[in-house]
């Protein structure tokens, strides 16, 4: 009895350390920076996992600023995006999920006028969320999470 019972658990550690192996996905990553990466932020563009893309927050800058217009800052966040995905070799219709930060939520308008325009099939799901002030005074901030179809 007691041998079966070794042989069971043995059985069982087996199974759980190969299916851990056999099924563990490799990374692959978009704008990748690792911690000896001095002088950048400590985050990487993106990260690919099976086929499931994971795109870091995303901020609407040109040259460096905040665009005077937020319709031209939504366009500069959402070509950041489209970007990403294009290196990935995905478009803007793998985007599963979405999540907007925005400093004024009065600019809510202005941001959807420009995002609908970057999708060509149904739209992802979605959260537009009021967070106060961002980095560098954005407007936006946008991050997403994508699968290839």
């Amino acid at each position: 009895m007691r041998t079966n019972k070794r042989l069971t658990a043995i059985v069982v550690a087996l199974i759980l350390v190969l299916s851990g192996s056999l099924f563990a996905e490799d990374r692959t990553y978009v704008g990748g920076r690792s911690a000896s990466d001095d002088g950048v932020p400590p985050f990487s563009g993106a990260v690919m996992v099976g086929d499931t893309l994971y795109i870091s927050g995303n901020l609407g800058l040109v040259d460096g600023k905040v665009p005077e217009d937020p319709a031209d800052e939504a366009r500069a966040v959402m070509d950041a995006i489209k970007s990403t995905l294009a290196a990935a070799d995905m478009t803007m219709d793998d985007i599963v999920s979405v999540q907007i930060f925005c400093s004024d939520v009065a600019h809510y308008g202005a941001f959807n006028s420009v995002y609908r325009t970057y999708f060509t099939k149904e739209f992802p799901a979605r959260a537009f969320i009021g967070s106060g002030a961002l980095l560098f005074d954005a407007r936006f901030e946008v991050m997403a999470t994508a699968v290839k179809r």
